[in-house]
C-alpha cells in the first residue's frame, strides 16, 4: 500500500508541477505581448519606454502627412493638442486614415525621436475615437467634439 500511496502522491505532485509550468509559460507569453498606450504628452515626459514596443494615440495633425515617392512610406505627426510625436510608417494605411482624425499607432521610438510605427489603427466612424486616444485628449483638455463616442471597455 505504501508504494500505491507513494505513486499517487508522485502523480499528484507531477500534475501540480506541470500545471504550474503551463501557467508560468502562459503568463510569460501574455506579459511579452503587452503593448502599453501613451499620449504624446507622456512620450515627451519620458514615461514611455526607450526601447520596446508601445502605442501612441491622438489626432493626426492637419498638414503633417507627407508621402514618399514609393507611395508606401508615410510621415505624419500625432498630437494630443499639447505635444506632438513625429511618426514614420511604411505599409498600407487604413481607408479611414485622415488628417485631423483619431489614430493609434503601434511601434517603437527611434534614436532620432521619430516613432517607427509598425501598425496604424484609424477610427471607424465620424463619432468614434479609440478609447485611449479619447482619454489622452480629455486629459489635455482638447476633446474635439462633445458627441464623441468610445467603445465600452
Amino acid at each position: 500500500m505504501a508504494t500505491r500511496r507513494g505513486r499517487r502522491a508522485l502523480l499528484i505532485a507531477g500534475g501540480v508541477g506541470l500545471l504550474a509550468l503551463a501557467a508560468a509559460l502562459v503568463l510569460n507569453a501574455l506579459r511579452s505581448n503587452l503593448v502599453f498606450f501613451f499620449s504624446p504628452t507622456q512620450v515627451h515626459a519620458h514615461e514611455a519606454p526607450s526601447s520596446g514596443s508601445f502605442r501612441v494615440g491622438g489626432l493626426v495633425r492637419a498638414g503633417s502627412v507627407e508621402r514618399a515617392a514609393d507611395g508606401l512610406t508615410l510621415r505624419f505627426v500625432v498630437t494630443d493638442t499639447v505635444r506632438e510625436v513625429p511618426v514614420a510608417y511604411t505599409g498600407l494605411l487604413p481607408a479611414l486614415f485622415r488628417e485631423g482624425k483619431g489614430v493609434v499607432v503601434a511601434g517603437n521610438m527611434g534614436a532620432d525621436g521619430v516613432f517607427r510605427a509598425t501598425e496604424v489603427l484609424a477610427k471607424h466612424d465620424e463619432n468614434y475615437m479609440p478609447p485611449q486616444a479619447a482619454d489622452a485628449l480629455r486629459q489635455a483638455g482638447a476633446l474635439p467634439s462633445a458627441t464623441l463616442q468610445t467603445e465600452a471597455r
